[in-house]
Parts: C-alpha cells; sequence; structure tokens
C-alpha cells in the first residue's frame, strides 16, 4: 500500500476575493496556505470584478502558499477564473465540486507546469469517483457542508463518519498527503474548533480548511500530539544500542516507527522545535522531510 507523505499539518485560510483588504492580514495570520476565493463568498455579479486585485493588497513575497479556490467546471466564470490563476501564477487552485479526473485532467492542462490541483469533494457524483479523483489530483479536501445538503443528512459526525473515512481511505490507496477536513462553521467556539480538528486528526485527515483566522490556534491544538503521545514515540525510537543495518531498516519502515515518527512531526510542527530535536536511531536522526518553500510546493 502507498503511504501518505509525511507532512505537518495543514489549514488553509479561506479569504474572499472580495476583501483585498484581508489578503495581507490572511498572509500574516501563521497559515500555511492563503485560499482567495472566487466562488462562494463573491456574489455572482462581482465575480468578474474580484480578478483585478489591487496593487499591494498581497504582499510582496508571502511567505505562505497562495492558491485560488475557483468557480466550478461548468459555470460561466470557470476558464477564466482558470486563466487568471495561470496569469498570476498561484501556487495552485482549489476545485470546488469536482466530480471525475476528466475535469481534474483539463484544469492541469489550462493552468502553468507545477500549479498544484487541490480537489473538493463535496457532490455525490464526486464522492462516487473519489478513487479516480484521488489518482489525478495533488490532494483531496472534504466540502462537508455541501455534502452533506446534497445527501440530504444532518451535518453531524455520525452522519459524515463513512464519508470522511471514504475521502481518508481514497487519498491513502492513491499514495496522496492526507486528506484536508471541512470547515467549522463557529468562528468563536475555540473548544468547538479544537474537538472538530482533533475528530478529523483521529480519522486520518492532514489538516482543516478555516473560513476565519481566529480558527488557526484552535485547529493548530486540535492537531497537535499529545505530550503523552509525543513520550511515547520518543520512546518508540529511541535505541540504546545501535541495531543491525538490516534491523534498523526494519524498525524504521515498520508500522509503529512509521507512527512514531508522524507524531513527532506533529510536535515539531506544533512548537517549530528544528529537526535536532528528533530522537537518533542507529546513530542518526529519524527521517523526517524538509519543510517545503514556497517555490518547491
Amino acid at each position: 500500500m502507498n503511504r501518505f507523505p509525511e507532512e505537518p499539518p495543514s489549514f488553509p485560510l479561506f479569504v474572499s476575493a472580495a476583501r483585498p483588504d484581508a489578503f495581507a492580514a490572511a498572509c500574516m495570520s501563521g497559515s500555511d496556505i492563503v485560499v482567495i476565493d472566487l466562488e462562494d463568498s463573491v456574489a455572482p455579479d462581482s465575480k468578474v470584478a474580484v480578478r483585478r486585485i489591487p496593487q499591494g493588497a498581497l504582499p510582496k513575497d508571502p511567505m505562505v502558499r497562495l492558491f485560488l479556490r475557483v468557480n466550478g467546471v461548468g459555470t460561466v466564470w470557470h476558464r477564466d477564473d482558470l486563466a487568471f490563476a495561470r496569469k498570476i501564477g498561484t501556487d495552485g487552485i482549489i476545485l470546488p465540486k469536482c466530480e471525475s479526473a476528466e475535469q481534474i485532467a483539463a484544469v492541469r492542462a489550462a493552468l502553468n507546469h507545477g500549479q498544484k490541483v487541490i480537489a473538493q469533494i463535496e457532490t455525490l457524483p464526486g464522492l462516487s469517483r473519489v478513487d479516480e479523483i484521488a489518482a489525478k489530483a495533488d490532494r483531496l479536501a472534504l466540502g462537508s457542508i455541501d455534502l452533506c445538503e446534497e445527501m440530504g443528512c444532518a451535518h453531524t459526525r455520525i452522519a459524515l463518519l463513512p464519508l470522511r473515512s471514504r475521502i481518508v481511505q481514497a487519498a491513502r490507496l492513491a499514495g496522496r498527503p492526507a486528506p484536508l477536513d471541512g470547515v467549522t462553521i463557529s468562528v468563536t467556539d475555540g473548544a468547538a474548533i479544537t474537538d472538530d480538528a482533533r475528530h478529523a486528526r483521529e480519522l486520518g485527515f492532514g489538516g482543516k480548511c478555516l473560513i476565519h483566522q481566529r480558527q488557526l490556534a484552535p485547529a493548530q491544538k486540535g492537531f497537535c500530539a499529545t505530550p503523552q503521545d509525543l513520550d511515547w514515540a520518543r520512546h518508540a525510537l529511541a535505541a540504546d544500542e545501535c541495531p543491525t543495518s538490516d534491523a534498523e531498516g526494519e524498525m524504521l519502515r515498520s508500522p509503529v516507527a512509521m507512527r512514531a515518527r508522524r507524531l513527532l512531526l506533529r510536535g515539531q510542527a506544533a512548537v517549530g522545535q528544528a529537526a535536532d530535536a528528533l530522537p537518533r536511531i542507529g546513530g542518526r536522526r529519524a527521517p523526517v522531510p524538509a519543510a517545503r518553500t514556497r517555490q518547491e510546493s
């Protein structure tokens, strides 16, 4: 089975394209991705105008990855949104209501080489083809509110449990990064945001979409490994004696060691520690991927 790339949790922060005055603050919020939203947060009669981002609205050298959420396939704005993303050279786009691998292929053909595509699964056709979508997209994201509305079910954990697990399963089978969970509606209830994030982490998600920068800290808290988890991970990876090369390799590939490294990666992301804080295994550091720069993403 393909393994998820080991990455720190990701927290895409959505900001309406109709609010260019909020772009700079979003880029300084501490999130790793800022998503300028051309879709749900923009009224139909403003969707063309918002493509003209005012001079100086964005930092000259933002230290975050910038994505556009374009309008969906089949809308009158979709093609021009993709052309806009290509022109301004964002790190990628988020494709809402993605429903097939063919849609991903068409989007890639309209973008620059290297621009990423995150596919939002928020319709029944998209959910039914999530395996093929996962194989073609760079990452999956759950659009839980729209998906529940289409299914006619409540937006509750028990109703969403099989849907969330199905999306995680598809991402794992495709060898993609762990998918991104949908938004928490409340902006002010930090405990609820943390609890939702912790639930998503337990199900195998690799981050959570945000609609306000106030949600960032509580969402990060929900994805942090607990002190008990970190103690367990350090003990699991610590070696009093240098093992043989074969035994070491087996240990580093084992599910126990993989879980331990994933927990340490979460702990490292939470406190901003350097990789040299990780324990040594057989005389060398436990391997953890280097953080990607915006240009490498």
